[in-house]
């Protein structure tokens, strides 16, 4: 009998013990065990599936942020190969600038690009000009038409850059905005359960995060490229200024050399 006496002694020594571990297993009512099943429910919380179980208007954030970030990579690739291609020209072109003796040998040896639309605008103001003897108008006249070739094609290679600046600037907050959706409906469904366990509202406001998770991924590469290409745009707009400053001293040494009046005498001779 002392044994079975020491057994009982000791279960009831134990109860308050058991009692702790058999408590989350048997909940009290029905609310707590319809939260004990949800939180017990498996839920996928890779990016692909936060993105499935999310709410219809943060899947829309998610896909335009996505949609953003694809637009930006690709502008980065179509402009860094046409950057790159018309900078190779402009600088090919300086230097055949730089070994021409007059305008003549300039229009020969420069083929195609900005600097050849730079020598055919000095070239048309100059065939313009023929009945004028004015110097100085002439060299006016041909600066301010260098002056809009150099606007114009600044304009045409900066263009696209502009939806960089767009998706850097907003793309944090619109990702914000998804994220306020989703931690909102979080906060619903806490109100609907009637309960505040962590373990049923964390995938709903990891899945509100994502949002902004992307908002940066969309906004931080676009804002990065814009200020590259930037600055690639202002030196291949100061390689055209350089062209331009060559073009006029050529087209200044033709006439103070007098070999554009020459050519004035013997084409009015004819």
């Amino acid at each position: 009998m002392r044994p079975w006496n020491a057994f009982r002694r000791g279960l009831r020594r134990g109860a308050p013990f058991l009692s702790l571990l058999l408590l989350p297993c048997f909940p009290a009512n029905a609310n707590d065990a319809t939260t004990v099943a949800a939180a017990m429910l498996p839920r996928d919380l890779s990016p692909w599936g936060m993105f499935m179980q999310a709410d219809i208007v943060v899947k829309a954030v998610m896909v335009g942020l996505v949609f953003a970030t694809a637009v930006t990579w690709t502008v980065w690739l179509s402009k860094t190969i046409e950057l790159m291609r018309l900078r190779r020209n402009a600088r090919i072109a300086l230097r055949e600038l730089a070994n021409a003796r007059c305008m003549d040998d300039a229009v020969r040896q420069v083929g195609e690009g900005a600097v050849a639309q730079l020598l055919d605008a000095a070239t048309t103001e100059l065939r313009l000009s023929t009945d004028r003897m004015d110097k100085e108008g002439i060299k006016v006249r041909i600066a301010s038409r260098l002056q809009q070739i150099e606007a114009a094609a600044s304009r045409r290679v900066a263009f696209g850059t502009g939806v960089l600046a767009t998706i850097g600037s907003t793309g944090p907050f619109v990702g914000l905005f998804g994220t306020v959706w989703g931690i909102m409906n979080s906060f619903i469904g806490i109100s609907k359960s009637q309960t505040t366990n962590l373990a049923v509202v964390a995938p709903g406001i990891a899945e509100a995060l994502l949002a902004t998770a992307l908002g940066l991924v969309a906004a931080i590469p676009a804002v990065v490229i814009y200020n590259l290409f930037a600055r690639q745009i202002a030196s291949y707009r100061a390689l055209l200024g350089d062209g331009s400053a060559e073009i006029t001293r050529l087209v200044g040494r033709d006439l103070d050399g007098g070999t554009l009046l020459m050519r004035r005498h013997l084409a009015a001779a004819e």
